[in-house]
């Protein structure tokens, strides 16, 4: 049987949605497997994290190094080489760390490379079989890999819903020791944190998030009216900040701001990786957008099929007459 390893993303000893997201991957792959989370960092954070993960993984394999805390791909891949036992898959969200990691440490370790994928469709363990998206979401192509000997599989976020596994109080296992020396050639400097703008979309239980669809800057007025009535905020895919329409801050996706509401509409947003990859915490996603066949419904919960600058006034009146008198809680709730 293939070991799965989870490589577990942590920030500031939190860790990140995606591990929940790629339990729920590992379960598909194999559901009698017992996944692997492998957690590098160093310090306070990295115990807060292997706290963390304990809850949900019956064991964790620890790599303590200040080079790694700094998410150097560079050091980090060849330590997961040495520790990492053959005929292992290993998964990791499709974000900007992974698509560092992933390729180098497939090459290092022999084994197939899958990224950016967003369904397991079929699987017999040994013969795995993925979708992935091509030409920005335009159409989808199935993959076939051999992980008889193992591979490497990075997961786009939010592809998949969070597994809520019963809990547990799994072991946490030192691995630095097995390491040795790391060669370090680059060396991480600084974070330079995003300006913050008028709203902090990565606060909001509410998001009305408009793309191309809105079609002129004038229509965001009509996005903002449904944001109101909602309690929300409006937010924005980046076609609508090269125009700009809306400010860099409103941005959501990979290169933009990361955002967790509980209630996210997609309006006129084909949902391409960028913009995806910056929606976190699987929150009810609601997508609304005139081509049936736009990527961002393969992610939605309720998917709308109609122009947004028809529908949305609609909406937006129907919810004015629900919450009519009513708090602003009470209109969260109707959100949810």
């Amino acid at each position: 049987m293939n070991p799965i390893f989870i490589f577990a993303l942590h920030k500031a000893g939190t860790v990140d949605d995606t591990v929940a997201e790629l339990l729920t991957v590992a379960k598909k792959i194999n559901p009698t497997a017992g996944p692997i989370a492998l957690v590098a960092g160093i310090g306070v954070e990295l115990a807060q994290a292997c706290e963390a993960l304990q809850a949900t993984f019956t064991k964790v394999w620890k790599i303590e190094h200040a080079e790694c805390a700094a998410g150097n791909a560079e050091v980090l891949r060849p330590a997961l080489v040495k520790i990492i036992p053959p005929e292992s898959i290993v998964l990791l969200a499709h974000e900007h760390f992974a698509m560092d990691l992933a390729p180098g440490l497939s090459i290092k370790l022999g084994v197939p490379y899958v990224p950016d994928t967003i369904a397991v469709e079929a699987t017999d363990v040994v013969t795995l079989k993925f979708v992935r998206q091509a030409f920005s979401g335009q159409f989808n192509s199935s993959v076939t890999c051999d992980a008889s000997g193992g591979a490497v599989i990075t997961i786009r976020p939010g592809a998949f819903k969070a597994e809520q596994p019963a809990p547990l109080h799994g072991e946490v296992i030192e691995k630095t020791s097995e390491i040795g020396t790391l060669a370090v050639r680059r060396r991480y400097q600084t974070t330079v944190p995003a300006a913050q703008g008028d709203v902090d979309i990565t606060r909001q239980t509410v998001l009305v998030s408009v793309g191309r669809g809105i079609q002129d800057e004038e229509n965001i007025a009509i996005a903002q009216e449904l944001a109101d009535v909602l309690g929300g905020a409006v937010s924005c895919s980046r076609p609508v900040v090269d125009a700009k329409w809306l400010d860099k801050s409103r941005q959501v996706g990979s290169s933009g701001a990361t955002v967790k509401p509980k209630v996210y509409l997609a309006c006129g947003i084909s949902g391409s990786f960028q913009h995806m990859a910056g929606i976190n915490g699987s929150p009810f996603l609601v997508a609304i957008n005139k081509n049936p066949h736009a990527p961002i419904f393969q992610f939605a919960d309720l998917g709308i099929v109609d122009d947004v600058l028809e529908f949305l006034p609609v909406l937006t009146e129907r919810v004015r007459e629900m919450t009519s008198g009513k708090s602003a809680s009470a209109k969260t709730a109707i959100a949810k």
